[in-house]
């Protein structure tokens, strides 16, 4: 059996990947609340991007963890396709829990749909990522530790969607996210200690990409675009304060000469 380090790099990469989908968190929490106050176009935009982002934020943080893992006698690569599939795969599923969230009409089975759903998108990203693992030997899983790691995605998928139908401040949403964060991540180490792998050494180059070559530029990328697209959320005015701000226009354009 091999050795398996989960943080090669010490606390960097758990702290950091705990960083990543509090983000995800925050920004899908704050465009899924946006969206539950906006109609027609404008709701279906915030929904993609709450998808887009709590899947992102998802992905990142799985991937940036993997880059502190180690297995002792072989080295570790990537299949390229079945990672960029698990990035897609969170977002689709992802996306129909959101969707089921911001249109259902019924709240408690919106809730419980949508929960299932954006759970199962997590484990779903999760389990095919480390599908794309190539090394030199086996890789085995615990089917009941994998079962509490399903069990705390959707749990915390279904919490962190309560919340962003319940949550009416910025500062809730913060909380939230931050709960959201920690949920996610222990779900993601809980998967990894269903882990086993029996190495079988060999000299035979190993298909895929190192974590460098393509995983790291790849989670830079998406956080980037994480940090970024929150920003421009933080700094859009919120429907609330688009109407504010044409309610105080109107007086003025009366008495203007």
């Amino acid at each position: 059996m091999g050795h398996l380090d989960h943080a090669t790099f010490g606390w960097l990469t758990p702290a950091l990947s705990y960083a990543m989908a509090c983000v995800g968190a925050a920004l899908g929490l704050q465009c899924t609340v946006r969206a539950l106050r906006t109609t027609g176009r404008s709701r279906r935009n915030w929904l993609l991007t709450a998808a887009s982002a709590i899947g992102t934020g998802i992905w990142t943080m799985h991937f940036v963890a993997m880059l502190g893992f180690g297995v002792s006698g072989t080295e570790i690569r990537y299949d390229v396709p079945l990672t960029l599939l698990s990035l897609l795969v969170a977002m689709a599923v992802v996306g129909g829990g959101v969707f089921a969230v911001g249109y259902g009409r019924d709240r408690g089975r919106s809730l419980s749909l949508g929960g299932l759903s954006t759970g199962l998108g997590v484990a779903s990203m999760h389990y095919l990522g480390m599908a794309a693992l190539r090394l030199h030997g086996d890789v085995d899983y615990d089917p009941a530790v994998v079962a509490l790691s399903v069990v705390i995605a959707v749990v915390a998928a279904t919490a962190a969607l309560w919340a962003a139908l319940n949550i009416k401040s910025t500062l809730a949403v913060a909380v939230a996210s931050l709960v959201m964060g920690g949920a996610v991540s222990s779900m993601h180490y809980t998967g990894m200690l269903a882990v086993s792998v029996r190495v079988a050494p060999s000299g035979a180059a190993l298909p895929g990409a190192t974590t460098m070559q393509f995983i790291f530029p790849l989670a830079v990328g998406l956080g980037s675009y994480l940090f970024l697209t929150s920003a421009f959320v933080a700094l859009s005015p919120s429907a609330g304060e688009r109407a504010a701000s044409a309610t105080a226009q109107r007086p003025a354009e009366r008495t203007a000469p």
